[in-house]
């Protein structure tokens, strides 16, 4: 039986990329002999961990070139929220002899905001800044938030509810003018829009396998050499004594395979193209009944976050059972919660409860599409009044 996504199908039509990727076949063939012929300890020195070693630093190669540093600055991790948790984490702690103040905003990941409020209860000084309407920090206000205890700055390159792309390169400028350290969660972006740490100038930068096909709990710090960081996990010396525990041997392989086939993937256009049909036909069809949330540029090209006016959010998806996507926000017990990033952003609540939103991946397909398209225009039907 086939264990990988391959294609949509008008009853399964999976738009929820921002939450998971299925695993890429290509990635998990490349696994596969790490799951049962190569099982030994890659600290070991026999025959059963022969080759272990040799993979697991072409996958940190494969890692390196796609975000353009040096194989040595990588770590890695458990994922995005380990990665987020060791740069925070690591930052104050190598650092407390000079300052105690972090600099993030308010729409971060959980896994910042939450290791940002656990650092408060230790005695760090955190300053959330302000966002937009379309969910982006003003450079101007985190140089205003610098004080001279300022030790890091923090902040995601774009958003998950949202897709709104942060101008990184433009922080960036402002940490060195301060010398200040630069973190930059990097979870959605990468295989979306090129993610180069030179270009956007960060000292620290989280990657999360599962969000470019390979599996869940796998993911990557980069480090950039000379930043000063207390390690997260304590043992033997892994990773260069940076990360104690066994290296995860076959999601690491797993993960440098995926790397380079994002790689390839960014010059086709193909996410960007159907990107656009999706939105401009429902667009065209609600018109003023929907809303866009984020910036209508500067987003990932596979990121639609729709009001549709009227209606909440899990209506919306209670009506169309074939699609695989979420709403704007998080339903706890019954009860439904406005998203806090669009409470930053200040949309009215009755706007934003209407919320849903579409992620497309490599796997959605025109034809995908259009039956996403068909759906909702038979679904989510119009008034007589021009709204929903």
């Amino acid at each position: 039986m086939e264990t990988t996504f391959r294609e949509h199908s008008l009853n399964h039509i999976y738009l929820d990329y921002n939450a998971s990727t299925p695993i890429a076949q290509e990635v998990i063939e490349e696994m596969r002999p790490f799951l049962s012929d190569w099982y030994g300890n890659p600290s070991s020195a026999h025959w059963a961990s022969a080759n272990l070693k040799e993979s697991t630093e072409q996958a940190r190669t494969r890692v390196a070139r796609l975000i353009g540093c040096d194989a040595e600055e990588l770590v890695f991790t458990s994922g995005a929220s380990e990665a987020n948790n060791h740069a925070l984490k690591g930052v104050y702690y190598a650092l407390q002899n000079r300052g105690n103040h972090i600099i993030t905003t308010k729409i971060e990941h959980p896994s910042v905001l939450e290791t940002c409020r656990f650092l408060e209860k230790i005695g760090a000084n955190i300053t959330y800044v302000e966002v937009d309407e379309y969910g982006l920090v003003n450079p101007r206000d985190v140089e205003k938030a610098i004080t001279d205890q300022t030790i890091l700055i923090s902040v995601m390159h774009a958003n998950n509810e949202i897709g709104s792309v942060q101008p990184i390169a433009e922080i960036s400028q402002i940490a060195r003018k301060y010398d200040v350290y630069f973190h930059v969660d990097a979870a959605q972006t990468i295989g979306k829009i090129p993610v180069l740490v030179n270009q956007l100038g960060v000292d620290l930068l989280s990657i999360a396998g599962h969000k470019f096909y390979a599996p869940k709990g796998i993911g990557v710090l980069y480090i950039r050499k000379g930043t000063a960081l207390e390690s997260l996990i304590h043992g033997a010396g892994h990773e260069s004594g940076r990360r104690a525990g066994t290296e995860n041997i076959p999601y690491i392989v797993g993960l440098g395979r995926a790397a380079a086939l994002v790689a390839s993937d960014l010059a086709d256009g193909k996410i960007e193209r159907m990107g656009k049909m999706l939105w401009t036909e429902i667009n065209k069809h609600f018109q003023e009944a929907i809303s866009l949330n984020g910036h209508p540029i500067h987003r990932l090209p596979n990121t639609f976050n729709i009001n549709f006016h009227g209606y909440s959010g899990q209506e919306i998806l209670q009506r169309l059972p074939e699609i695989a996507a979420t709403t704007g926000s998080a339903c706890h017990t019954g009860k439904s919660t406005f998203s806090p990033v669009l409470a930053a952003m200040k949309v009215p609540e009755e706007i934003g409860r209407g919320a849903v939103r579409f992620s497309l991946g490599r796997y959605s397909t025109e034809e995908t599409i259009r039956n996403v398209i068909s759906l909702i225009k038979q679904r989510i039907p119009l008034t007589t009044k021009g709204g929903i």
